[in-house]
Order: C-alpha cells, then sequence, then structure tokens
C-alpha cells in the first residue's frame, strides 16, 4: 500500500519516501511540537543559536528514547519523520508550537495564545500526557518536563532553562543505544 500511494503522489516536486515504522513516524511527529515549544521560548528570552541547536538535538534524544521504549527503530528519527520535520518546527516562522513558546515567554498564557492561533498547537495538547507515558516507561525526557511544568505547575521557562543547564552531567547517548 505504502509503495502505491508513493508512486501515485511522487513528482518532481514532491518527493515521498516509504517507511513501515508506523510508532517511530508518528512520535516524531508528535513530540517535535513540544520541543520546538521549547525553541520558540528560548528564541524568545534571546538565548542563542547554540541554546536553539542544543535543545532540538537533545530534543531529539528524547524522543529517540521515547521511540525505542515504544518498539519504534531508532534510524528513523535520524530522517524526514524525526530530524527533517524536528528541524522545521523548531526553526520555521510558520510553526504554531514554536510560537506558542515565543509569545508565552512575552508574557501571553497558553491559553491566549492557543486562542488566537487558527490552527492548534499540537504541543501544549499532547505535553499533558507525555510525562506519565515516559514514568510508565521509565525513560528521561528533561525537556518534555520542563515545557509539562511552565504549563501544568506555573513554572516559567527561564527557571526551566537553568534546570536544564545544571543537570547532572552523563553520556551523551545514554538510553538510547544498547
Amino acid at each position: 500500500m505504502a509503495a502505491k500511494v508513493q508512486e501515485l503522489l511522487h513528482s518532481s516536486r514532491l518527493r515521498i519516501y516509504t517507511s513501515d515504522d508506523v510508532v517511530g513516524v508518528e512520535l516524531g511527529g508528535v513530540v517535535k511540537n513540544v520541543i520546538a515549544i521549547a525553541c520558540g521560548a528560548s528564541d524568545g528570552l534571546g538565548l542563542g543559536d547554540s541554546t536553539r541547536a542544543s535543545l532540538m538535538t537533545r530534543g531529539l534524544a528524547e524522543i529517540t528514547r521515547l521511540g525505542v521504549a515504544l518498539g519504534a527503530n531508532p534510524i528513523t528519527f535520524l530522517g524526514l519523520a524525526g530530524v527533517g520535520d524536528l528541524m522545521l518546527t523548531c526553526t520555521g516562522d510558520q510553526s504554531r508550537n514554536r510560537a506558542l513558546g515565543k509569545r508565552l515567554v512575552s508574557g501571553e498564557t497558553a491559553e491566549q495564545v492557543v486562542s488566537s492561533q487558527n490552527a492548534v498547537a499540537e504541543g501544549y495538547v499532547i505535553v499533558k500526557g507525555v510525562p506519565a507515558l515516559k514514568e510508565n516507561l521509565g525513560i528521561d525526557m528533561p525537556i518534555v518536563e520542563a515545557v509539562y511544568r511552565v504549563f501544568y505547575e506555573g513554572s516559567d521557562f527561564m527557571e526551566e532553562a537553568e534546570r536544564l543547564s545544571n543537570r547532572a552531567s552523563k553520556e551523551e547517548f545514554e538510553g538510547i543505544l544498547p
């Protein structure tokens, strides 16, 4: 079926790739929205390009840990459904989730931003369920947890940025590779 759809839609203006990793593709497409909120907040706070790149890279590690725990192929997250989608959502000026993060640090509430957008910033909706999922699986997702604390526990992004910066040192690929 995937090959048929690819054949129908593929053109010189639209390249279509297939994947049999449904779990990985879905998780990459969902959790990247939470990371984009953090990147938008970082941009809004003026924390710089290096901070955004770190959030994106470590966010990809969080997405991959979650995916591996749920049976996804870790290689999926190096493709369009992982790095590709994450890069666009975290840096694009039309990203609703990045805009949500930027507007939150300018003083608006999440409810004000979400109600003013034409389409839902998915990260706001899904972040509520991810901490429980990560707890059940026993994986580390500090960026997602930080966004959750901002939305649901009254924390602010600068406080969370400091918390993330002051975490204990560890191996870069811990929890991802065997």
